[in-house]
C-alpha cells in the first residue's frame, strides 16, 4: 500500500480528474485501489458512478437539447432529444458533447428503439420463435433451448436498442452505462427521449419511439 501511495503523484491525480471530472480525493482513492494504474482507476470510478446514478433514475428531466448529426456527404442525418434536470447542465459543453455522441451512435448503429422495454411484445415473441426454431434446426437439445433463446435475445437487444448498444467510441461501454457515468458526473438524471434517423432514399419510417428512456 505504501509503495502504491508513493507512486500516486499530484500529476497522476490531476490526469484522472481531467478524464473523469471526479473530485480530487475520489481520484486519489481510486488510484490507491488500482495501485496507481490510471486506466484501472478510471474503471473503479466508472463503476462507483454507475451505482450512484441508479439513485437518480426516477428524477424528472424537463430540460435538455435537441442534437443533430449529419454524416459527411449529407446522405445520412440524425435528430436526438436528450434531457437533463437543469438548463445549467444542458448548456455545458460536456453535455452537448454527450448529445452529439448519441446522435453519432444512432447514425452509425441504426437502433430501432431506445430501450428494451420499448420493444413491442409481438416483435419480441417473433424473435423468441425464430431463435428457438433456429436452435432446434441446429440440433440443440430441448432442455437447453430456453438458455439459448435468452442469449440470442440479449444479442437482439444489443443490436436493436440504443441503450444496450456498445458505444462506438469505446465498445466496452454501452450507451446506457455511458449515460450513467455522466449522471454521476453532473449529479443530475439524464434521459434520451426520442430520436429520428434520416437516410436519403429510405422511406419515412426511421423514427425512434417517442418514449422517455430513464437511465
Amino acid at each position: 500500500m505504501g509503495a502504491a501511495m508513493a507512486e500516486i503523484t499530484a500529476q497522476l491525480v490531476k490526469q484522472l480528474r481531467d478524464r473523469t471530472g471526479a473530485g480530487m480525493m475520489e481520484c486519489r482513492n481510486a488510484l490507491v485501489e488500482a495501485n496507481g494504474d490510471l486506466d484501472a482507476a478510471e474503471v473503479v470510478l466508472r463503476k462507483r458512478g454507475i451505482a450512484a446514478a441508479a439513485k437518480k433514475a426516477g428524477r424528472s428531466t424537463r430540460q435538455g437539447v435537441i442534437g443533430t448529426y449529419v454524416h459527411p456527404g449529407s446522405q445520412l442525418g440524425v435528430l436526438v432529444e436528450v434531457n437533463c434536470e437543469s438548463d445549467f447542465v444542458a448548456r455545458t459543453q460536456e453535455f452537448l458533447n454527450l448529445v452529439h455522441d448519441i446522435a453519432m451512435q444512432v447514425a452509425a448503429s441504426d437502433p430501432r428503439w431506445i430501450r428494451r422495454e420499448d420493444v413491442p411484445a409481438a416483435v419480441l415473441d417473433k424473435e423468441k420463435e425464430i431463435a428457438r426454431d433456429r436452435a432446434r434446426n441446429e440440433g440443440k437439445k430441448e432442455n437447453v433451448l430456453d438458455r439459448i433463446v435468452e442469449g440470442r435475445l440479449e444479442k437482439f437487444y444489443e443490436e436493436a436498442c440504443l441503450l444496450d448498444q456498445p458505444f462506438i467510441k469505446e465498445n466496452t461501454l454501452t450507451i446506457g452505462n455511458l449515460i450513467k457515468t455522466r449522471i454521476a458526473k453532473f449529479g443530475e438524471n439524464i434521459s434520451i427521449s426520442r430520436f429520428v434517423r434520416y437516410k436519403v432514399g429510405d422511406s419515412a419510417d426511421g423514427a425512434g419511439p417517442d418514449v422517455a428512456a430513464q437511465a
